[in-house]
């Protein structure tokens, strides 16, 4: 199987997928390490700091050497430069927070996932055009399940994840995929700033078990 098909199954059949950013590799490790003990097989590490692309080497690293089976993929690549540097720094899959067809291009010449930040319906036409099969919609607290209602049945052949305000509570989860989403981004709502400042790894483990638990109740 190649590695696109291969991260497209795995988010589909996980439904959630945990992203996140910090300064610190030795913490970010760590929030990794939980997410993958709770069960996670794949994670989104954000481009939203200085330290990222060195985080993300060393976190590549640690996956390499103790996480098997997990596909860890980076976000918030917003320029060719910045796709080029993480797909060499081995990232499984690559997830943007707009539409940039160069992106694109280079992601689909390395075998590679691609997911594109779209807002309109002119946006997630021109991502299908220039070949994505799964597009992000965000931001998801902004536009709403009825957006999806609106927008799904004329693009047939695409598959939706939500980010952006999405919650790891019943309710928020359930209006999501009521309306056939086929995943979500769960950020700071999942991993949140009060159990990193703690560094309440247990307790982070059992929260993204909880958000696995209602996911599959739900979905």
């Amino acid at each position: 199987m190649d590695k696109k098909q291969q991260a497209l199954d795995l988010l589909f059949s996980q439904k959630i997928l945990p992203l996140y950013y910090h300064d610190s590799a030795e913490v970010s490790t760590k929030i990794l390490e939980a997410l993958y003990d709770a069960g996670i097989r794949a994670v989104e590490y954000t481009n939203r700091g200085e330290a990222a692309l060195d985080n993300f080497q060393q976190l590549r690293k640690a996956v390499d050497e103790r996480m098997p089976g997990l596909l860890l993929g980076v976000g918030t690549i917003k320029t060719k430069k910045a796709a080029g540097d993480f797909v060499d720094a081995g990232a499984d899959f690559v997830i943007c927070p707009s539409l940039n067809t160069k992106v694109g291009k280079l992601v689909s010449k390395a075998g590679l996932l691609w997911v594109p930040g779209c807002m309109t319906a002119t946006e997630i036409a021109r991502a299908e055009n220039a070949g994505a099969t799964l597009v992000k919609i965000f931001p998801g607290n902004i536009l709403g399940p009825s957006y999806i209602t609106a927008i799904k049945d004329i693009f047939p052949g695409l598959r939706f994840v939500v980010t952006g305000g999405v919650e790891a509570e019943e309710m928020n989860l359930r209006s999501w995929f009521s309306v056939g989403v086929a995943g979500v981004g769960l950020g700071s709502k999942l991993i949140s700033k009060e159990l990193i400042e703690r560094q309440d790894y247990e307790g982070l483990k059992e929260a993204t078990q909880r958000a696995l638990a209602l996911v599959k109740d739900i979905a």
